[in-house]
């Protein structure tokens, strides 16, 4: 193939001539695509046929973890077209027939402005959601909306001059943070988890990973927040009727008969709920991204985001080994957050170890430990044999940037009703068998610590 004309070509304001070399280039230049797919949606696609052919690109990545090529193309568009109009598969094949003989038309300036045709349907899509917004005189939220569009893909944040931004450091930095629905954790956190932190529970298969989870969006959805939550597991229904019972104390097998009462019940909570369910393995974090950049035109913003349960997830690049697999994944779901300015809260998996151990300690997380050091909040849920006939169990707080670790919780937990609570103080001695004699004296003094200063607390108020 010859070399791109340098010339600026004669496309009419990003029309079809530079919307057919995009598409183009997304096939042949896998580095930008790479990158444009970052921040482009094939919505952004006024042509049918075009939106169909990118379709069937990002389609194809998702399933396969590489890039197409030509070749592959055709026989993509062989097996997938056959659901069509005869109008579009022929518009497709003509299209196809055209680009595979030719160089891209104009290469290097659509390389150039392909992001500001990205930020421009963007902005289109913006103003279209601002239509409903100013019918609720939500003047704020459109300026937001708006200038997000603008700002699509570009940074202008220089970094913090340490210097001159010297009071900055000094301020309270508005954290947001959204309750645990646990008292006790909230104590130590500094009232649950905020705006972009990434908090983890770890526990053995069975032992309460899901539950902890939908008691953590419960709790929000009772402050009147927005959950995104995302199964990656259970089916979206059954995540549904574990939050059903959550909210309104209904045992799980008495649903369908309790359907009237239920349906009464959650309509007194004043948040809101979308649960999304992705095959295992199938969803990566860009995944996610495109799906609440969706939910966003729509008007729906997150203020926690559930991910049952990140082990789940498969990384946006593709790694050699499992666990540097599961550590990116775990970068990108703190990026997610942090992207979004809300918390997200996921799970993760014991080894073989945690199965029956009375207190599991970060020792026991599966393959990836390192995942560890990028979450801001981690505990630990471990439930011996004769915990579960007993309905009991304990949380271990292993990691927490806002407050002290090494504290364990006795805990109350409910599967049939999907209740989790933290017990009255008094069954730590217990918790500690499987540790050592100086692990165990540390996280008694802990607990200890931990009692006596909320009852000071609740004495001066």
């Amino acid at each position: 193939m010859s070399k791109d004309n340098q010339e600026k070509p004669s496309f009419s304001k990003f029309g079809k001539d530079f919307q057919e070399s995009l598409c183009q280039l997304i096939l042949v230049d896998r580095p930008f695509a790479d990158q444009i797919m970052e921040v482009f949606d094939e919505n952004f696609l006024e042509l049918h046929y075009l939106r169909t052919f990118i379709h069937l690109i990002m389609e194809y990545r998702e399933k396969y973890k590489v890039h197409p090529t030509y070749k592959i193309m055709i026989s993509v568009l062989r097996s997938s077209l056959d659901e069509e109009d005869a109008a579009t598969q022929r518009q497709i094949r003509e299209y196809f027939a055209k680009i595979f003989k030719t160089d891209v038309a104009g290469g290097d300036y659509v390389k150039n402005t392909a992001l500001d045709f990205c930020r421009k349907q963007r902005l289109k899509e913006a103003m279209i959601r601002s239509v409903g917004l100013l019918q609720r005189s939500s003047f704020d939220e459109i300026s937001k909306v708006i200038n997000d569009a603008l700002v699509l893909g570009s940074d202008s944040n220089f970094g913090y001059d340490y210097l001159k931004d010297f009071e900055k450091r000094f301020e309270i930095k508005a954290r947001n943070p959204i309750s645990t629905g646990w008292e006790e954790i909230d104590d130590i956190t500094k009232k649950g988890l905020g705006k972009g932190e990434l908090g983890v529970v770890i526990a053995p298969t069975g032992a309460g990973k899901s539950m902890a989870l939908v008691h953590l969006g419960a709790a929000a959805l009772k402050e009147g927040k927005t959950v995104i939550h995302y199964t990656l597991e259970l089916g979206d229904t059954v995540v549904a009727g574990r939050y059903d019972s959550c909210l309104t104390g209904v045992p799980l097998d008495l649903l369908i008969q309790s359907k009237e009462q239920i349906y009464d019940e959650i309509q007194e909570v004043e948040g809101s709920l979308i649960v999304k369910e992705y095959p295992t393995k199938s969803a990566s974090t860009r995944t996610l991204m495109n799906h609440l950049e969706k939910l966003k035109v729509r008007g729906i913003v997150p203020d926690m985001i559930i991910v049952d349960y990140g082990d789940l997830l498969r990384p946006v690049s593709a790694q050699k080994e499992k666990r540097n697999e599961l550590e990116s994944i775990y970068e990108e779901m703190r990026g997610l957050a942090q992207h979004n300015e809300c918390c997200i809260w996921t799970a993760s998996q014991t080894n073989r170890s945690g199965l029956n151990a009375e207190v599991i300690t970060m020792e026991a997380i599966s393959e990836a430990f390192n995942k560890c050091f990028v979450a801001d909040f981690i505990c630990t849920i471990s439930r011996t044999v004769e915990d579960k006939q007993n309905n009991l169990g304990r949380m271990f707080v292993a990691k927490n940037r806002n407050g002290p670790d090494g504290i364990v919780f006795p805990l109350k937990m409910d599967t049939s009703r999907v209740s989790i609570e933290i017990a009255e103080s008094g069954g730590v001695q217990q918790a500690l068998v499987t540790t050592t004699r100086d692990q165990m004296d540390v996280l008694k003094e802990k607990y200890t610590k931990f009692v006596k200063d909320k009852r000071q607390k609740e004495e001066n108020k």
